[in-house]
């Protein structure tokens, strides 16, 4: 891989495990030259963030390394973060709902793969999204899924790449079926195609697999409407299981990384959906993310910046006086 010391800030191991076409490790000398190709032509419309290799990279990968469509991604997840301000929604976000809408659906990250990558679980079928939008809307549940998708990419990926010892960019992904009434189907097809355009327009090459489980009787029909939404490369990563999905699950996660209610033994203090373990929690491999650290600097800026505040004497009421500094005119006795 080319670096770029303008672009690349890397603290993590940036060799992926298993070189594969367009990946670091296996890149020829075309996909470099592709590299900087969409990257000064990104540069040519005023873009100065997020030209870093390995993002654009998982640009081309998208495109099938045509540069002029992979610039058009890229400039239309531009003009999609700077509409939503998303830079500042991920440094500043709280979800204080989110616990109350856990009755409803469940979405988490939680430890991590057999390869190292962080699981992320999501629960479909007690949504109901005429009772969610009374806790909540539909564009603070989509905002909070693009800043889960901020927090992948820093501080949980490098994090997990640090522990594993090689580049990690992708998810684990358990999609829960379970109880997905057909009554609900609309609602609940409704909400993931909102959210799958999330991801796959604005966020590539982030999906290692998918484990849809507990898919319900009939399921193969809506299936075959959802794979039109999706990529075939998408497509190949997802596996959809029914209700015996353990063994299949467990092959890719160990026991003590899986919640016991999909299989696996563990059981968080707090709730597995609450603790949000993983390496971009423990000490040895995490890293404050690069925006937290920014904000830490724009803030420490401000203040050194900001102009020193001259103290003004109280108001005087009535017969009080303005005490005022001492002159040595006036330090003299009254002349006689």
């Amino acid at each position: 891989m080319d670096i770029d010391p303008k672009y690349d800030d890397y603290d993590f191991p940036t060799q992926a495990p298993n070189p594969q076409p367009g990946h670091p490790g296996a890149l020829t000398e075309q996909h470099i030259a592709q590299v900087h190709q969409l990257r000064m032509m990104l540069e040519a419309e005023g873009y100065t963030e997020r030209l870093d290799t390995l993002t654009l990279l998982r640009f081309l990968r998208a495109r099938k390394f045509d540069v002029n469509l992979s610039k058009q991604m890229f400039i239309d997840t531009e003009k999609w973060r700077k509409d939503i301000d998303l830079d500042t929604l991920a440094a500043n976000w709280e979800y204080p709902e989110k616990r109350e809408l856990a009755q409803y659906y469940k979405q988490f990250y939680h430890k991590t793969d057999k390869d190292g990558r962080p699981i992320y679980i999501e629960t479909l079928g007690g949504i109901d999204l005429t009772a969610m939008y009374k806790i909540t809307t539909s564009e603070r549940m989509l905002n909070n899924l693009a800043v889960e998708y901020e927090r992948v990419a820093d501080p949980r990926l490098p994090a997990c790449s640090r522990k594993a010892g090689h580049l990690l960019e992708t998810c684990c992904s358990i999609i829960d079926l379970k109880g997905v009434a057909i009554t609900r189907v609309p609602q609940v097809y409704s909400y993931v195609k909102q959210a799958s355009v999330i991801s796959q327009n604005y966020y590539p090459e982030r999906l290692g697999k998918m484990y849809l489980i507990n898919a319900p009787w009939g399921f193969s029909t809506v299936w075959g409407v959802v794979k039109g939404w999706l990529d075939p490369v998408t497509v190949q990563k997802i596996h959809v299981l029914g209700s015996g999905y353990q063994s299949e699950l467990l092959k890719q996660i160990s026991p003590e990384n899986l919640p016991k209610q999909f299989g696996g033994t563990c059981e968080c203090a707090e709730g597995c959906e609450n603790s949000d373990a993983g390496p971009w929690h423990e000490a040895e491999w995490t890293k404050p993310a690069k925006r937290d650290i920014k904000k830490t600097e724009d803030a420490d800026a401000t203040i050194e910046n900001k102009p020193a505040e001259i103290e003004k004497p109280a108001a005087t009421t009535g017969a009080e006086t303005e005490t005022v500094p001492a002159t040595d005119e006036a330090k003299q006795p009254a002349a006689a």
